[in-house]
C-alpha cells in the first residue's frame, strides 16, 4: 500500500534528477494547470522511473549488465529510457504495433532497445515479463510498482507547494487515468488535505469498471487516447488507493477530449497529447462541475502527441 511517506522518500530520492514543472492560473479563480508535460521526456512518468531505478539499484536488484525493461504504450518507455540512460544502463522497451511513431522514434533516440510486439499494452506487457525472466533484467512496470506510485505523487506534492507559495491551498486535484499510477499517487499524496477527482475516456473504463465491480478487472481498449490511456485494467496498487482515500470516478466522451485539446492550443498555445486533455475535459465539458468557491488543480500530465491534429 502507498502512503505519503512513500511519497516524501521518493521526493528525497530523484531530487536534482526531474524537473519542477511550472503551476499557471486556470480559467476560474483560484484554479491552476499543472504544466507537468513539460517534465523530462514529455511526461509525469519520469518521476516513476527515476525513483524505481533508483530504489532498485540502491537495493541491489539492478546490475550494470542486466538493465531494465519496460512495456509501454510510449510514455513509461521513454521515461524509463532516460531514467536508464542517466544512470548508465541498457534499457529494452516493449511497445504495441500500434505505438505512435513519434514516440517510437524518441525510444531509439534515447538509446532504449525497441520491441514492437502486439495489437496493446498487455500483449507487450506479457513479453517484456517474459524478457526479464528469461535475461534478468529489472521490470519496471508502467504504472503498478510501488516505486514507480510514489514517484508519480512527487507531482501532487510539488503542486501543493507551489500553491501554498501563492498563499492558496487546493480542495481537488483533477487527473487522468490509464492504468492509475498517477491517480493514486496523488491521491496517496493529498490523503487528508484534498480530494481527487479521477477522469477516463467513455471508451477505457479502467478506474471507473473496477469501483462498480468491486475489484479490477479487464475492460476493452479503444478510442482516441488509447496511445497514452490504454491500459486494460486499472492496477491493483491504484485501485487500493483509490478506495482507501475516496477517489471520484468521471468519464468522458472522445469527443470532449478532442474539444479540450484544442482548446489549450487555441486558447493558451499548450500542445498536449489526447490523455492529459482528459483531465481537463471533465472540466469545459461539465461533466465534473466545481463548487463556485472550490479550489482546483488539473494535471497536464503529457505531451507526446503529433501536434498537426490541432
Amino acid at each position: 500500500m502507498i502512503t505519503r511517506d512513500d511519497v516524501d522518500a521518493a521526493t528525497v530520492r530523484i531530487a536534482g534528477r526531474v524537473r519542477r514543472t511550472p503551476l499557471i492560473e486556470g480559467d476560474r479563480p483560484t484554479s491552476w494547470l499543472k504544466l507537468e508535460y513539460l517534465q523530462h521526456t514529455g511526461s509525469f512518468k519520469a518521476r516513476g522511473a527515476v525513483n524505481r531505478v533508483l530504489g532498485a539499484r540502491e537495493s541491489g536488484e539492478l546490475t550494470a549488465t542486466g538493465g531494465i525493461v519496460v512495456a509501454s504504450g510510449g510514455n513509461a518507455g521513454l521515461a524509463n529510457a532516460y531514467a536508464a540512460r542517466a544512470i548508465g544502463v541498457a534499457a529494452t522497451v516493449f511497445v504495441p504495433e500500434t505505438a505512435p511513431a513519434v514516440k517510437v522514434a524518441k525510444l531509439r533516440a534515447m538509446g532504449a532497445t525497441v520491441v514492437q510486439h502486439g495489437s496493446e499494452y498487455a500483449v507487450a506487457y506479457e513479453a517484456a515479463v517474459k524478457f526479464a525472466a528469461d535475461t534478468g533484467a529489472v521490470y519496471c512496470h508502467a504504472y503498478d510498482q510501488p516505486e514507480i506510485v510514489a514517484g508519480a505523487g512527487t507531482t501532487a506534492t510539488e503542486l501543493l507547494l507551489q500553491v501554498a507559495g501563492r498563499g492558496a491551498g487546493v480542495d481537488t486535484i483533477v487527473v487522468a487515468v490509464g492504468g492509475g499510477g498517477l491517480m493514486a499517487g496523488v491521491a496517496a499524496a493529498v490523503e487528508g488535505v484534498a480530494r481527487v477527482v479521477a477522469v477516463e475516456p467513455v471508451t477505457i473504463p479502467t478506474l471507473h469498471t473496477a469501483l462498480d465491480r468491486g475489484g479490477p478487472v479487464d475492460v476493452a481498449v479503444s478510442g482516441i487516447a488509447a496511445d497514452s490511456l490504454g491500459a486494460r485494467r486499472i492496477g491493483d496498487i491504484a485501485y487500493a488507493v483509490a478506495v482507501r482515500t475516496g477517489v471520484q470516478s468521471v468519464l468522458v466522451a472522445d469527443e470532449e477530449i478532442i474539444e479540450a485539446r484544442r482548446r489549450l492550443w487555441q486558447e493558451r498555445r499548450i500542445v498536449v497529447e489526447h490523455g492529459a486533455a482528459a483531465a481537463l475535459a471533465a472540466l469545459t465539458s461539465g461533466v465534473y462541475r466545481p463548487e463556485p468557491d472550490e479550489r482546483v488543480a488539473v494535471i497536464l500530465c503529457g505531451a507526446n502527441t503529433d501536434p498537426s491534429d490541432l
